[in-house]
């Protein structure tokens, strides 16, 4: 009888430690649940807002997430150096240096300050080909917008295509980008291809300026998305979900 139950708990040890990686979570319970449970490992997702709007804060509550899941992690970098990425990361209480000492987490920083890049340089080309190259399981770039600022529309559906049929072959790739880096009609294209979309803004709720975030869409989701939310950085927490009715007063 003791024999079986400790079958029956390896059992259920093993189907949780299964649904931990199907599922990508942020390591925040609330924003999670906002999430629709979590993003469906394989997807490809889009990250956009405005400046300011908390793409990269979004983006580093997950890569501690995904972290702590057991995942490995590759992260490109247009904002930051490796020292500041995890000094930044660091001051949010969301401490990956171990991750980043053991391997488990790569990070590759791409200087662009003062770089002007050439129409007829194929980055995004490059990038794929990296991107496939890697071992890792999820792949974050942060931020695509120096890349598609000046690329033809055919590039950036052909560069969204190849992420989409990389996350096909087992991978997850999540991208942030500035809105203004896309035309409205090829906005609404790339989040066609996209199996999860994020929107972030920041807004006036009563009298306060708060940054709000949309959980668009996530296909595969375990729970109702379309959440639109208000959120802060708290230096003890990382991102903390704020109620409406508490900005309001």
């Amino acid at each position: 009888m003791g024999e079986k139950k400790d079958l029956d708990d390896e059992e259920i040890k093993l189907a949780s430690a299964y649904e931990t990686k199907e599922i990508l979570t942020s390591g925040n319970g609330e924003m999670d649940d906002k999430m629709g449970g979590g993003i469906p490992a394989g997807s490809l997702t889009l990250i956009e807002g405005a400046n300011d709007t908390g793409k990269s804060v979004l983006t580093q509550q997950l890569m501690w997430g995904v972290l702590q899941q057991g995942f490995s992690l590759a992260t490109y970098t247009t904002e930051n150096s490796i020292k500041s990425l995890l000094k930044q990361m660091d001051s949010l209480s969301l401490d990956i240096s171990d991750y980043f000492a053991f391997g488990a987490l790569k990070i590759y920083p791409i200087h662009v300050e003062g770089v002007e890049w050439g129409e007829d340089v194929p980055f995004l080309d490059y990038i794929v080909a990296d991107v496939k190259a890697k071992q890792a399981e999820i792949i974050l770039i942060d931020s695509l917008t120096v890349f598609v600022s000046d690329t033809s529309d055919s590039a950036i559906l052909n560069f969204f295509a190849a992420c989409k049929n990389i996350c096909d072959s087992g991978k997850t790739v999540l991208i942030t980008a500035h809105t203004f880096a896309f035309g409205e009609e090829m906005l609404t294209r790339v989040r066609s291809i996209c199996d999860a979309h994020i929107s972030l803004k920041k807004e006036e709720v009563g009298e306060k300026l708060v940054r709000t975030m949309e959980v668009a869409k996530i296909r595969g989701a375990k729970k109702t998305t379309g959440n639109v939310i208000a959120f802060e950085v708290d230096p003890a927490f990382g991102l903390r979900i704020i109620p409406i009715s508490r900005i309001k007063v």
